[in-house]
């Protein structure tokens, strides 16, 4: 717990600075708790996960936009503690003045395996909705484990302080007879016309005869825009990897 606090105070420093500036980057960093259940062939289990996360997306030359993202999260199942570190890097451009696209790189530690990410992204704005695709390739040497995913989002605004969306998708591991779903929904509300909000998410994985069912709550922060502002300034990429296009909710 101790290292999630110095994550955090670090992120939460590191917005400070933008936040002064009227022209500067736009993102956010959050704090969340959740519950998973699992469920392996009749077989449950339960853990605790306290995560901190932050984005930042700024121009990098001309129309393209780089959005870099971290998280760091630890999970209690009551007999053990894990923490896991990811982080990714976006590089987007804009095709008009509503269709962005671009790629990523990833990687993520979990229990000292890394896994390392790539893909593809793209964002559809609306007036009132942001609509996302991605599709991703996950290796990890150390388990020998291949993975491509795909995932798709829909964001709505209903009013400019309350966002709500739903997301699903679709991951195979190659050499291996395993598929699996993943779909959830979320929402984010700003409280007050400041710049916290409350967020909350509830997804469900399906891969063969395994099910996880996650809640999570949490408080964010955002700085150089509201809600709309983030996703439009390419603030609000997805996760990557086998974590799916769910990694934001």
């Amino acid at each position: 717990m101790k290292s999630l606090l110095l994550v955090t105070s670090a992120l939460a420093a590191f917005a400070a600075a933008p936040a002064l500036a009227q022209d500067g980057p736009i993102g956010s960093v959050g704090v969340t708790y959740g519950n998973s259940e699992a469920d392996l062939g009749g077989l449950s289990a339960d853990s605790d996960v306290w995560a901190v996360d932050g984005v930042v997306a700024m121009p990098a030359f001309g129309e393209w936009t780089v959005t870099v993202a971290a998280n760091a999260s630890q999970f209690d199942d009551g007999a053990s503690d894990d923490t896991s570190l990811a982080g990714t890097a976006h590089l987007t451009t804009m095709a008009g003045s509503d269709l962005r696209f671009g790629g990523f790189l990833g990687a993520a530690d979990v229990a000292d395996e890394t896994a390392l990410t790539a893909g593809v992204e793209v964002q559809k704005y609306l007036s009132k909705a942001t609509l996302t695709g991605v599709v991703a390739y996950t290796t990890a040497d150390d388990v020998d484990l291949d993975v491509w995913s795909v995932g798709g989002d829909a964001a709505f605004y209903v009013t400019e302080d309350l966002r709500l969306n739903a997301g699903v998708s679709w991951m195979t591991i190659d050499d291996a007879d395993v598929d699996g779903f993943t779909y959830g929904v979320g929402a984010e509300y700003v409280i007050a016309k400041s710049p916290f909000s409350v967020t909350a998410g509830l997804s469900h994985s399906d891969i063969e005869d395994l099910d996880v069912d996650t809640w999570t709550v949490g408080l964010r922060y955002s700085f150089g825009g509201g809600l709309q502002a983030r996703d439009r300034a390419g603030a609000a990429l997805p996760g990557s990897g086998v974590m799916g296009i769910l990694g934001s909710l």
